[in-house]
């Protein structure tokens, strides 16, 4: 069998859009719509255990019972993240937000190497648009096949339903392809689904263990800033490459 897809997550994992990105717009958005609320970098490394935006919005009210004048509903929740999904690509725009390192040069190669490219995440379909085409271009998009986003399936990471539904989308098995992930819940998705896994730790999974994923890294590396083993077999290689990635593929099979 031959590697034929790489799946990437987006947030945290193409970029790090946590702390700069997503944590900043919430709190502006917050503010828009006159709530009490501020969540400092310690709550949102909790909330993180969340996956989505709206779910996250709702999982906060329940378990922190925050001051309200009225009750919010679905709609009302629905309209807080919409605000603070616009804050969110504003900060893109104005170059707040950039691809992790590695990334713009192992999407090339692996275009280059004929692989097919999927993503799959929970954050919004506008989101991938604004990180891929402020960094890559226009046409960001056209160099994945697949965009798996947002709401298209019914059950967010860790359920492994994202990943099967970008599989079924470019009708390949799990063995065929590797995703690459950053957090825990992502990585408990790709795997639930059958998928081979590397981890690049971000800036709020630094601590997460990731038993059972091909290589646990800092980053993917770049000629002049080779990546940090942080769990794997030694290597040679110093950037994640088509190259290194079918080494650890093949190393399965």
């Amino acid at each position: 069998m031959a590697l034929k897809a790489l799946i990437f997550d987006v947030d945290g994992t193409l970029a790090n859009t946590e702390h700069d990105g997503h944590l900043k717009a919430f709190n502006e958005a917050f503010e828009f719509f006159g709530l009490d609320w501020y969540w400092d970098s310690e709550l949102y490394g909790e909330l993180l255990s969340v996956s989505g935006g709206k779910e996250r919005l709702a999982y906060y009210i329940k378990k922190y019972e925050p001051v309200l004048k009225t009750p919010l509903s679905s709609n009302d929740i629905a309209e807080i993240h919409s605000k603070k999904t616009d804050i969110f690509i504003n900060k893109i725009a104005e170059g707040s937000i950039s691809l992790r390192t590695g990334v713009e040069r192992l999407i090339n190669e692996a275009m280059d190497n004929n692989l097919r490219l999927g993503i799959a995440t929970t954050t919004s379909f506008a989101n991938v648009s604004a990180i891929l085409e402020s960094s890559l271009g226009q046409d960001g998009l056209k160099n994945f096949e697949i965009i798996g986003a947002g709401d298209v399936v019914k059950n967010k990471k860790p359920s492994p339903e994202i990943y099967d539904y970008v599989l079924e989308k470019m009708n390949l098995n799990p063995d065929d392809c590797i995703a690459i992930e950053d957090s825990e819940i992502g990585f408990n998705s790709s795997t639930a689904s059958g998928l081979k896994t590397v981890v690049t730790l971000s800036e709020y999974t630094m601590t997460n263990k990731f038993e059972g994923a091909l290589v646990v890294l800092d980053h993917l590396g770049e000629e002049d800033q080779p990546f940090q083993m942080v769990n794997g077999m030694p290597t040679n290689h110093t950037m994640v490459s088509v190259d290194f990635l079918k080494e650890l593929y093949e190393c399965t099979n």
